[in-house]
């Protein structure tokens, strides 16, 4: 763990070099800044490395992706503008592979399988709705998914995205009936406390370097505190092995 003088929360670094560095982000932080003031990850992150490298004046970070406000775990983020735009590229065509691990209320049947769904967003509530066919002013939304655990009515569930279209994970998990676990906004019921708000986490990033093009992982697994503290290691065992660079993509 890192971080600084004034009180800002500590950044948790994954991997940094001159180009980019990934973080884990806490679940309950914004991604980026919005007008509520909340802190984000965007915006800890900065003060982090202005402190660290005692940088004057502002710090580039480029945003390249996000997570749900409710999510955890790994993000990367740009340190140059040449790497926010390569990356940028890379997530554009769909070579930036994201791996999440969720844990569902009710196992997903079948236990492995690809959802399609055209996903529309109301701006004005901040929800999205799964149509099975396209309907105006949707977005298709390709995910697959697999059940490597499953206890007491509950799944983990190793989730491979590739389109990140916005809540997309819980949406289409709820779509089939297997809402995250305290994803009261997607149909979750009540019993999981609050910080623990949909159960979904940032596992896995796989992407070419944009100035060397090796082939770069990042890994994060959640705290085993709340959803995630009752499942044994062979699960998470089999949830990181569901990640590698033939088996992932965006």
């Amino acid at each position: 763990m890192t971080g600084h003088d004034g009180g800002a929360p500590a950044v948790q670094v994954l991997y940094e070099d001159n180009h980019l560095i990934a973080v884990v982000k806490p679940p309950g932080m914004l991604s980026q800044a919005d007008e509520t003031g909340a802190p984000d990850i965007l915006t800890v992150v900065k003060a982090d490395l202005k402190a660290r490298y005692n940088k004057p004046g502002n710090v580039f970070l480029g945003l390249v992706h996000r997570l749900d406000r409710p999510a955890g775990g790994a993000m990367l983020l740009a340190k140059t503008s040449k790497a926010a735009s390569r990356l940028s590229d890379a997530v554009r065509s769909r070579s930036f592979a994201k791996g999440y691990i969720a844990c569902t209320e009710g196992v997903p049947s079948p236990r492995e399988a690809t959802l399609v769904h055209f996903l529309r967003k109301d701006a004005k509530t901040n929800t999205v709705t799964a149509h099975p066919k396209p309907v105006p002013d949707a977005k298709e939304a390709v995910l697959s998914y697999r059940v490597v655990a499953e206890a007491e009515g509950r799944a983990l569930v190793a989730v491979r995205l590739h389109t990140g279209r916005p809540h997309q994970i819980r949406v289409q998990m709820a779509a089939i009936g297997c809402p995250l676990a305290g994803d009261r906004k997607y149909g979750a019921g009540e019993g999981v406390r609050s910080h623990d708000t949909a159960a979904l986490w940032s596992a896995y990033i796989g992407v070419a370097h944009p100035v060397t093009k090796e082939w770069l992982e990042i890994r994060s697994l959640p705290p085993r505190e709340g959803v995630w503290a009752s499942w044994p290691d062979s699960a998470w065992s089999l949830a990181e092995g569901s990640f590698t660079a033939e088996g992932t993509d965006g």
